[in-house]
């Protein structure tokens, strides 16, 4: 499923400055994880230690046009090519979109819970039931605010 930067915008509520209707294919949150640049939509997060907002020009010399971005928050020169959604929290944002990218799906759910073992009762599930069934699982142990969005994000 492809969405574009105006549908985003209207999905989390975002300020589209730049209006640009760039295909977006990839969400990310780690500026180190960087694939397809032409195809990304960075969120800014902030951190304890870092700010997402920090990588943006960084991001943008290494092609990435799309950006959800925090309100109040000082932007780099805006050029015509770039588009910033402006929020008022990027994390909600991100969740957001999560939530209506589910939306689109009538998958059923299987949720485990637990002190310890989560993961590797994931994988297992996964193992028993791949050749019988379509699944979608977290990569790794996606299990935060920021990792279950990233893990819907990956349902097609």
């Amino acid at each position: 499923m492809l969405y574009t930067t105006q549908h985003i915008a209207a999905v989390i509520g975002a300020t589209n400055i730049v209006d640009s209707n760039q295909a977006i294919q990839f969400l990310l949150t780690d500026s180190r994880r960087l694939v397809a640049p032409a195809a990304t939509l960075f969120f800014a997060l902030p951190g304890e230690r870092r700010d997402g907002h920090a990588y943006i020009e960084e991001l943008m010399a290494r092609g990435v046009t799309a950006f959800v971005v925090r309100e109040n928050h000082p932007l780099p020169i805006v050029h015509e090519q770039i588009c910033f959604l402006v929020v008022k929290d990027v994390l909600l944002a991100l969740q957001q979109l999560a939530a209506h990218h589910r939306q689109q799906f009538s998958i059923p759910v299987i949720g485990i819970t637990g002190s310890n073992g989560k993961t590797i009762v994931k994988e297992w599930l996964y193992q028993l039931l791949q050749e019988d069934e379509v699944i979608v699982r977290s990569p790794r142990s996606y299990n935060s605010q920021v990792g279950v969005p990233l893990s819907v994000w990956l349902m097609n």
